[in-house]
This record gives structure tokens, sequence and C-alpha cells, in this order.
């Protein structure tokens, strides 16, 4: 099952509703206003299932970040071996992690905002796994219970600030910099192991089966669970794999103008114009 937050507009402004999506029609989940919301119904599968709301078609459709508000955006640096040897660092022993807030996430279409202040904006494709049953202390071997789905996400980085320091956050977490979606793809439709890409004006800079990770999702979900609860809509981004334009030579960032396009076979695609920033 795929399930979408679309944009939609109803004479008095705009707003969005949970949908899922069956070839190339959405249909609407009444009663919900977006997949985060919708995972906190413990019967969202069902209900997700059984809505025969409104529908649109899916050419052209307006869409949110899959999960617009999530709790937690928790990501992991360091997660591919390739990427791990191309920026110069050893395989870690455990996750490094570090956080991202709702005010960055954008939708998969959306314009990806190049701010003012940074000129080292680079592209980081990722898995995203995202919860669907609340846990603590989970087992790795119940984890997949507690995983809702999977999607597509950019963890676009701002290198500058990123590496003023030897904390991340700020280099990770600009507004309208990170899109999410274009779905959730639910678990029994998907396993880690397709080809991740991620492309700029066409030119392939990223190339790697999701499955190459240090850390696998449902190690992450018991390893995170044991510092915080997770809870439906949570969001995990797995790691990004060699190929960012910080590791080149020349090193290359994020232009006006250009394409970005991240894909997950079997998840979908990314498509965000780099626009500067007002």
């Amino acid at each position: 099952m795929r399930l979408l937050t679309l944009r939609i507009s109803d004479g008095t402004g705009t707003g969005t509703v949970a949908v899922r999506q069956d070839g190339d029609t959405l249909t609407e989940i009444d009663g919900f206003s977006d997949v985060g919301v919708l995972l906190q119904d413990p019967a969202w599968a069902t209900i997700a299932e059984a809505a025969n709301g409104a529908t649109h078609a899916y050419d052209g459709a307006d869409l949110a970040a899959v999960v617009p508000s999530p709790g937690k955006i928790i990501c992991v640096g360091h997660n591919y071996r390739n990427h791990i040897k191309e920026m110069g660092r050893e395989i870690p022993e455990y996750p490094t992690l570090f956080a991202k807030y709702q005010e960055s996430l954008i939708g998969p279409n959306d314009d990806l905002a190049l701010p003012q202040e940074s000129d080292t904006v680079d592209w980081e494709a990722e898995l995203a796994v995202v919860i669907g049953k609340k846990g603590r202390r989970i087992s790795e071997a119940d984890a997949a219970d507690h995983i809702a789905g999977y999607s597509v996400l950019n963890d676009i980085s701002m290198r500058d600030y990123q590496f003023r320091t030897i904390q991340w956050l700020q280099g990770k977490t600009w507004e309208k910099s990170t899109p999410f979606g274009p779905a959730l793809v639910t678990k029994d439709e998907f396993s880690a192991g397709p080809l991740m890409t991620s492309a700029v004006d066409g030119e392939i800079q990223q190339q790697t089966p999701t499955g190459d990770l240090v850390f696998t999702p449902e190690f992450l979900v018991s390893y995170i669970s044991t510092i915080i609860t997770l809870n439906p809509g949570d969001v995990i981004a797995t790691g990004t794999p060699g190929g960012v334009g910080h590791a080149q030579n020349p090193k290359r960032y994020l232009q006006e103008g250009q394409l970005l396009v991240t894909t997950i076979e079997g998840l979908g695609q990314l498509n965000n114009r780099v626009v500067k920033e007002a």
C-alpha cells in the first residue's frame, strides 16, 4: 500500500489530506489531514485500505512531505561503507545520530531553498524509515513490527555550517531544505535492497543498493528506542552512500536552477529544483 499527503484547496485556503495511491488514482482517507495523523490510529492500515473518499489524479498532484510534521526526525551518519571511505572515516562501532526539525521538510516536487548564507549545499540520498507503532527498548527481532513503511529523503547538507563545530546539527536542518516522499510504502511491499540514486541535472552522483547499510533499519529502530520512545510518524533517515559533492575533487555543490532527482526503486522519486532563498 502507498500512502501520501496531498495538498488541496477548498476555497478558504490550502490544507492537506491523507490519500491512498492506486495506480494513477489518489483516494482521500476521510478524517485524516496527513499520513502522520493517520499513523496515530492503531488501525491505520485497515482504515487506509477501506478508504473510499474523493478521488484525485496522481499526475500533477500537489504533494506535501509524506509525514509533514513528525514528532522526531532522527538521522544517521556514516552508515554506508563507500561514503565512510570517501569521507576518510573508520567503520563505526555505534550509529552516529543527529536530528532534523519539521521546518526543514519539503514535498517531493517542491523547490529546494538555497540559502543566502551558504554556497556549499550538498546532496545526500537516503532511505527513510517511518514508525507505525509506539515502542521503547524494542528488540531487534521485534523492530519490524514497529515500522509502518519506507520513503525517500534527501538529507541536504550545508557543509560549511556542518563542519564549523564537531556537532553537525547546524548544517543539517535548514528551513525548506529536505525533500521527503512521495509516498510511505508499507513494509509488506518493500524491503531494503533496491538501488538508490541521486542525480543533478541528469548526471548521476550516487548509486548504491539500499541494503548496503552498516546498521540495518531494524537495528536502528532497536538502538534508538533504547534511548527514547519512538512514536507513530517518527522518521529515521538511515544515511547516505558515496558520491556526495563534498567528497569529489574538485568539490561540487548545488547551484541555483539545477534539478536534484532522488530515486529509490520501488519507493518513488523526488524532483526538486534549486531556487535561491529570498
